[in-house]
């Protein structure tokens, strides 16, 4: 029996990355709009990039970490005025003479050129529409988002309706939205704010095909500045991994996709 010559290790690390590369092509992060896909890249936090067709958005760029494969944008939406959404050194490394940036009147003081958009405005900006919603706490304490401080926004792209909530929990202008496509909802927020079964309860009221959750890791942001920092306690006693875990069974046979991506690097 002729004996056959086994793969050299060079062969197996080439075929292994081919079928890694085919693996990530195939599983794009995108969802179909009137002419292509819209790609759809989570970068931070709350940071997200859109593209279609060669227009570009931003949503709070953040730059504590290199981002420097993020692209150029067209528009660049602002939900709040701390540093973790308002990157005034990310907004100008990802702009340039033809982008238009739109901020809650609370950034107006650092970015005194910008668009600002008050709560229920829409807008017309780089020729998408822009809707400003309110975005601010049911439950009251510190960290404190007042009602009329900040913006989530309804943006329309390519046929496609996609919602980014911001800091908020589901209050009412949050429900009374519709045919919403893509949905970005927070979760974990302190003081028991948008638990997995209030982030859940909300992704049911707006009904969207896909819906991320993000801004969900406070700890994670808290050891940036500390990271000595022990962790807080999160209601029910759950860790960061097990309120997606929650956040997904509380979906179960909705019909809604809930799309996992990592906001948190190591």
């Amino acid at each position: 029996m002729r004996k056959i010559k086994p793969p050299s290790p060079q062969f197996l690390t080439t075929v292994c990355l081919s079928l890694i590369m085919l693996s990530v092509q195939s599983w794009a992060d995108a969802v179909s709009g009137t002419n292509g896909s819209i790609e759809i890249t989570p970068l931070i936090h709350s940071s997200v990039q859109l593209e279609y067709d060669g227009f570009v958005v931003q949503v709070d760029p953040w730059a504590v970490i290199d981002i420097s494969h993020a692209k150029t944008a067209d528009l660049i939406l602002v939900t709040d005025s701390p540093g973790h959404h308002l990157d005034a050194n990310a907004i100008a490394n990802l702009s340039d003479s033809n982008t238009s940036v739109v901020i809650a009147q609370n950034g107006l003081s650092q970015l005194p050129n910008a668009v600002v958009a008050k709560n229920g405005e829409l807008l017309i900006v780089s020729g998408v529409t822009v809707e400003a919603v309110a975005a601010y706490d049911i439950i009251l304490g510190a960290p404190e988002h007042p009602k009329g401080d900040a913006n989530g926004y309804v943006l329309s792209l390519g046929g496609k309706k996609f919602f980014f909530a911001g800091v908020t929990e589901c209050v009412d202008e949050v429900k009374a939205l519709e045919d919403i496509d893509v949905a970005f909802l927070p979760m974990n927020i302190p003081l028991g704010r948008m638990t997995p079964e209030a982030a859940a309860d909300c992704a049911k009221a707006l009904e969207p095909d896909v819906v991320y959750t993000y801004h969900y890791d406070q700890d994670w942001v808290r050891r940036l500045g500390n990271p000595d920092f022990a962790g807080s306690t999160l209601p029910g006693g759950l860790s960061v991994p097990e309120t997606l875990n929650a956040f997904e069974g509380e979906l179960s046979g909705t019909g809604i996709e809930f799309r996992r991506s990592n906001w948190y690097p190591n």
